[in-house]
């Protein structure tokens, strides 16, 4: 009755179904939502600025605990928001998957499994899916310039799947 017990909790712990299923989401990167807009009026001759979505920061994922690999982007969106994008991820699936922006170097092999929770770090929600692109929403209360590594970290475990380092554009 133990071993039964035993492997009930075990499993609900590593949850190591997951292991073999995949969870794809594809979403296209948000645009803000257009106002009203104004009457045209004679062309302006002052320099234009970009009116869609800009990358500020991007980087390629690395494997550490998982093979991973995608792009990782910071993204100013035209409301002045941020968004952090996953492209093309493709990662195992786990329990409780987090998608956290670091402080953090960005270390190659088991030397960079743990070091994410050791500073400064956002945790921008729930892994939504283990392959495709997806979104995440910087709270406006985060200064994302502080920040240079984006890792997919499994809270249960307390080790990255895969990370990047960011690069500013």
């Amino acid at each position: 009755m133990a071993a039964v017990a035993g492997a009930g909790i075990g499993s609900y712990w590593f949850q190591p179904w997951k292991l073999w299923q995949d969870e794809t989401v594809e979403e296209a990167l948000p645009q803000a939502v257009e106002t009203s807009t104004p009457p045209a009026a004679a062309p302006s001759r002052t320099p234009t600025t970009p009116t869609g979505p800009q990358t500020v920061m991007s980087g390629e994922l690395i494997s550490h605990e998982h093979t991973t690999s995608g792009t990782v982007k910071l993204v100013r969106l035209t409301d002045g928001s941020h968004v952090v994008r996953l492209e093309n991820l493709d990662t195992s699936n786990g329990p409780d998957l987090r998608v956290w922006l670091t402080d953090a170097p960005v270390k190659q092999g088991k030397a960079g499994w743990h070091v994410f929770d050791d500073g400064k770090y956002v945790s921008l929600g729930k892994l939504k899916g283990n392959k495709g692109s997806q979104n995440y929403a910087l709270p406006s209360d985060v200064d994302w310039s502080s920040y240079n590594s984006v890792s997919i970290w499994c809270d249960r475990f307390d080790v990255s799947f895969g990370a990047a380092e960011l690069a500013r554009l």
